[in-house]
């Protein structure tokens, strides 16, 4: 038997968490099944021990949910504008898949609603990238601003030329880059932590893609399978990686 979680259920204790089910619910025109429920509300409760909750200005659980809708439903901030995806794109335990072409998603918010000096966004890889081409992740309309990794692997934040001396491979599982400052910037890759000293360039007031990214008016898409993104201020991309990783894998382990 299949457990389904109702709200007022002991289990969940956070007004986030339980606002966003309901949402996620509500889309989907089904429950969840209360360990999906449940995965949830331990990641914003330990978002929120670990003090980065707030730091979390928009983002996407892309698992989870029954449908698409579901997915697309925001956990925080603005709901994405789905370009593209349709329902045989989205698989529940696994997350969104890209096609290389014309699939996005566009974030709904700005480049300029963070500082330069205090910017996170981060997703989480399912499945890397199978191609060999440049990959990039998550970016704004117009602007070459990107981390690489080895020479096939970018992810687009606010910097330039950001190249960690041991980063190599395509990243796979919880990938994020936050700066704090103007002049350094840290990624998560892999599971290992970098830092460089880079500097930040103006913002613009474009939205910021995820699936997507463009370079000089040229759009890159990524065919790789994300199961979450966030975009907001400055945070502890380890810890972000840590409560992350254990959503994805809860869920996984929740769905019959």
């Amino acid at each position: 038997m299949t457990l389904v979680w109702r709200p007022g259920f002991s289990g969940l204790t956070d007004a986030d968490a339980i606002a966003y089910v309901s949402a996620v619910e509500t889309a989907d025109g089904q429950p969840l099944e209360f360990g999906v429920a449940k995965a949830i509300n331990d990641f914003v409760v330990g978002c929120k021990l670990d003090g980065i909750w707030s730091a979390i200005k928009a983002s996407c659980i892309l698992a989870g949910a029954r449908t698409l809708s579901g997915a697309l439903t925001p956990l925080v901030g603005t709901a994405p504008t789905n370009v593209n995806f349709v329902a045989g794109d989205y698989n529940r335990e696994t997350g969104l898949v890209g096609d290389g072409s014309t699939k996005y998603l566009n974030s709904n918010r700005l480049d300029s609603d963070d500082p330069l000096d205090n910017f996170h966004c981060s997703t989480y890889l399912t499945a890397a990238e199978p191609t060999s081409n440049v990959v990039i992740y998550m970016g704004l309309t117009s602007r070459l601003q990107h981390g690489s990794v080895g020479t096939n692997a970018f992810f687009a934040s606010k910097t330039t030329g950001f190249t960690p001396a041991t980063g190599s491979g395509k990243p796979v599982n919880f990938f994020g880059q936050q700066r704090s400052s103007l002049t350094t910037e840290t990624a998560r890759i892999n599971g290992n932590t970098y830092t460089a000293n880079t500097t930040a360039t103006t913002n613009n007031v474009n939205p910021i893609f995820v699936f997507r990214f463009s370079q000089n008016s040229t759009p890159y898409y990524p065919s790789a399978r994300l199961a979450f993104y966030s975009i907001g201020e400055s945070l502890d991309l380890s810890l972000l990686d840590t409560r992350v990783s254990a959503l994805i894998t809860a869920i996984g382990a929740a769905i019959p």
